[in-house]
């Protein structure tokens, strides 16, 4: 039997062998109580999208204002997110200026590293999934978590070169690794560090509680 911990969500995982009775593995959850305690205990706090919050875009840290006579459409500047219209909703029209935001960066630096790496991308598009942060399909379309785009852009472009790099190669062998090196510049391994340290971290804001 086996326990698994997402902080990404803080879901508990209990995996059972074939034939197992899951009373059997519950009980055996009771015993690891105190070990599920001890991982919800370090899990992030929920950062919801409220006037006066600051999240990250980028590299910068971004305060979040709402000025009801401002336009409805959000408005980056001077390391301030102005958003306009009623209260009611501020949360949504700073989730979906974040996303079109996302895909608008990611594109980019997509069409970027595809030049380089000399290939052609079909599609580009991002959703919210909490077990990758980017994806290649056959077909040449690309697809990405748009909570990239709260990470440092180090961190982001390192991930668009990686997607792209399937472009040539669809698997994880040396040349593959070779040539993510290539086309963003120098080994990310620093930047990859960062994913799997603070990734979690990031499908927080948005959300409220822990």
């Amino acid at each position: 039997m086996k326990l698994a911990f997402d902080p990404a969500s803080g879901r508990v995982r209990l995996v059972l062998p074939t034939r197992a009775k899951l009373a059997v593995g519950l009980a055996w959850v009771e015993e690891h109580r105190g070990w599920i305690a001890q991982q919800q205990a370090k899990l992030p706090q929920g950062q919801p999208f409220e006037p006066g919050a600051v999240i990250p875009i980028g590299s910068d840290d971004v305060t979040l204002v709402w000025d009801e006579t401002a336009p409805r459409t959000p408005r980056l500047a001077d390391a301030r997110l102005m958003v306009g219209g009623p209260r009611d909703g501020f949360e949504g029209r700073v989730l979906r200026w974040l996303r079109r935001e996302a895909l608008r960066v990611l594109s980019i630096e997509t069409a970027e590293y595809a030049a380089r790496a000399g290939v052609t991308v079909s599609a580009v598009g991002v959703g919210d999934t909490r077990s990758r942060w980017g994806s290649c399909a056959s077909s040449g379309a690309i697809r990405y978590s748009w909570r990239l785009i709260l990470a440092p852009a180090a961190v982001r472009r390192a991930t668009v070169a990686h997607e792209v790099a399937h472009r040539v190669h669809m698997n994880h062998s040396p040349a593959f690794h070779a040539l993510v090196a290539e086309l963003y510049g120098r080994d990310p391994t620093p930047e990859r560090r960062w994913l799997k340290t603070n990734g979690a971290r990031l499908h927080w804001f948005g959300r409220t509680g822990s």
